[in-house]
Order: C-alpha cells, then structure tokens, then sequence
C-alpha cells in the first residue's frame, strides 16, 4: 500500500511546500484539499492547474485527490449540486489526480430514505462525466452517512464503477461499527481510507498515528488480509491517507514534525499484517 496525507493538517501551505513535505518524508501522494481557502481549488483557471501538476512531478509524488466539499445528500437543487462535482472532476482531471472527494451532508434530510435518494441521484448523474475523464467520486464515511453500511447504501443505489467510497476510518467508529463489518460493505468500492487518531468518542481532538484510541492495527490488517484491489473504482494500488485535523483544531501540533513518525508507524503496521 501507498502512503499519502491531507492538506487538511497543514491548512494554507503553498503547493510547492506540500510536494517537498511529502517527498522528503517518503510520503507518495498527498490528498489536495481543495476549498477557495487553500491554494488549489474548482475556481483556478488552467496555469495553476498546470503549475500545480509540475511541482509535484517535479517532487515525484502523487495527487492522490481533490477533496471538495460537495454534499450529494443535502437539501437543495439537483443540478447546482452536479454542476459542482463536474467542477471537482475536471480540476481532477487536470491534477492527474484518480479520485474526487465528496460529503454525504444529508443531516437536514427528512428522511434516511430522501437523503439516500438525493445522493444516488446526484452521483449517478455525474457518474458518465467520471468515467469519461477517467476519475472516480468517492463519498466518504462521514456526517449523516457515518457508517459503512450507510455509505452502501446509496452506493448500491447508484450501481457505477466511476462511483465509490472513502472508509474515513474514525466516523463508523464513533457511530459504533466494528472495522470488519465496515470493511466487508466497503470492499467492493474502495477507493482508498483515511487514517487518524484520537482520543475517544469525547475527545476528537486529533493526535500523532498510534497515540489515540481508534483501531488502526485492526484496519490496515483487514486491508492486507485479502487484495481487493479488483473490486476498487480505479483497479489501482491501495492507499493509507493521514487525514490530521489541524484546521478545525488550530492549536494541536504542526504536521511536519509528525509526518516521519506517521509514515513510521504505517509502516509499522503494515509490515505487522503482511
């Protein structure tokens, strides 16, 4: 499996600074988050694109994602909602990157089943756009759709390769579903999974990959333990992407310090479950 952590943990940093962070750490792709906040996002127009793509080619690593913000399940109009992810494919696409990222959102739902609906019907619609430039959506684990049987769901509604799922690996979790019953739903599309670490359900704040409570040993072991490679969206390697929060936690500990030890203990747990 292939290493890459998130923007999220190093929120603002110019993309020259991501790339060299990554390759000096031995990380091998980084996971963009893509927002009008950050330096890249749907709003840039094609020199950034292309400058983005030369810096990280240069660093040799890889654009694993464009994380938006898109939420398929929400309330709201269908088109806007599909206008956006076309937004986030093509910046994808441009980036050279394999996946795009969206939230499920649908909180605000009457319904399990009007959210689920939402989400199918959004994803489906800009599920051909996908398969045409060669880019896969994938929804994560996250927000009104936590579990991985949730995430299923709406997945096995919309019934498209180009259309899969990130396992974030600390929101089933605090919803209560055991890593083996999310992985066994996820399986068949898998695009990559998020790794962090906190404390407890309490206590989200994040920490450095081992310090915390969250399974990790028990994820990345069911990962390795049976190749799913065929099944994912892309038919590509398997990805651990450190997603640590430091956005939203502004006074936890910088990222770069952490990166080594990070990678360390991936590593770690990998050689443990091969």
């Amino acid at each position: 499996m292939q290493l890459a952590f998130s923007t999220l943990g190093v929120p603002g940093m110019e993309i020259s600074e991501v790339a060299r962070l990554a390759a000096d750490n031995g990380f091998h792709g980084v996971e963009l988050r893509v927002h009008p906040d950050e330096p890249v996002h749907p709003g840039v127009g094609a020199e950034v694109r292309k400058e983005t793509v030369r810096r990280f080619q240069d660093a040799g690593v890889r654009i694993l994602s464009a994380a938006g913000y898109t939420r398929v399940a929400a309330p709201g109009d269908d088109e806007t909602v599909v206008d956006e992810l076309h937004g986030l494919l093509a910046l994808a696409h441009d980036l050279g990157a394999p996946y795009v990222r969206v939230f499920p959102g649908g909180v605000d739902q009457p319904t399990e089943q009007e959210a689920d609906a939402a989400a199918a019907r959004r994803l489906g619609a800009a599920a051909p756009r996908a398969a045409d430039l060669g880019v896969a959506l994938l929804l994560e684990t996250h927000d009104s759709h936590r579990r991985g049987a949730d995430t299923a769901r709406v997945l096995g509604l919309v019934g498209h390769a180009s259309v899969g799922a990130i396992w974030d690996v600390m929101h089933p979790w605090l919803a209560g579903e055991d890593p083996e019953t999310t992985y066994a739903v996820l399986a068949p599309h898998l695009g990559y999974v998020q790794v962090k670490d906190i404390a407890s359900v309490e206590d989200t704040n994040p920490l450095p990959l081992g310090a915390g409570a969250l399974p990790l040993a028990e994820c990345v072991d069911l990962l390795t333990r049976q190749d799913a490679t065929e099944t994912r969206p892309d038919a590509g390697a398997g990805w651990l992407c450190w997603e640590y929060e430091k956005r939203w936690y502004p006074r936890s500990p910088e990222l770069p310090g952490l990166l080594a030890p990070a990678r360390d203990h991936l590593l770690g747990l990998l050689t443990q479950s091969a």
